[in-house]
């Protein structure tokens, strides 16, 4: 194949890389977006869709209201969940040693931190995060001349124009399977 080296023929090789990895996809709702935020909802997908963990969390702090707005957990459901520090040695056995796909790696990542940090625990992981938002942004690449990169699209953007069938509903589990269909989307596509 005699294929010019574009930022799409890139990112559509990069996504079979990951593929043929079998990662697990991860995704989390949380109390916001400050340095402070905390899981209150986690999901894992394995390579083939199958669901291996789901749970409310239990935070600190209470959930705010515009966090609450988005992703309508509220403290009244997770007030019987067990707090992250309890749910986190399952997460660690599921991910550990595996490629993680998320949608915003950089977030999920933090937020992962942030979570055991707020009970005093210390991070000590070096997981093998994946990033299928910036992947996209390649795949599409759209310039963004403010950031002087590719443009990020929203979870639900990217799936609606990828003519995904999955919504964006801001829980754990429907994030990451649309997350999950849009690498395999992007694996799938042509060249051209």
């Amino acid at each position: 194949m005699n294929a010019k080296l574009t930022p799409r023929l890139m990112a559509i090789q990069t996504a079979r890389q990951i593929l043929a990895q079998y990662p697990v996809y991860l995704d989390t709702e949380t109390t916001g977006l400050s340095n402070s935020a905390e899981i209150v909802e986690i999901g894992i997908v394995d390579h083939d869709g199958t669901v291996l963990f789901e749970t409310l969390v239990r935070p600190a702090r209470p959930i705010p209201p515009e966090a609450i707005a988005i992703h309508n957990i509220d403290n009244e459901m997770v007030k019987g969940s067990r707090a992250w520090p309890t749910i986190w040695p399952v997460v660690r056995e599921l991910v550990l040693n595996r490629i993680i796909a998320t949608y915003n790696a950089d977030y999920d990542l933090r937020i992962l931190q942030n979570s055991l940090t707020q009970y005093g625990l210390a991070w000590k992981e070096n997981l093998k995060m994946f990033c299928i938002m910036k992947l996209y942004a390649q795949f599409r690449s759209e310039w963004d001349p403010r950031r002087g990169a590719y443009r990020y699209f929203s979870l639900e953007e990217a799936g609606r124009s990828s003519g995904l069938s999955l919504p964006n509903a801001h829980r754990a589990i429907a994030d990451t399977l649309l997350a999950r269909d849009l690498l395999l989307y992007i694996a799938q596509s042509d060249f051209a």
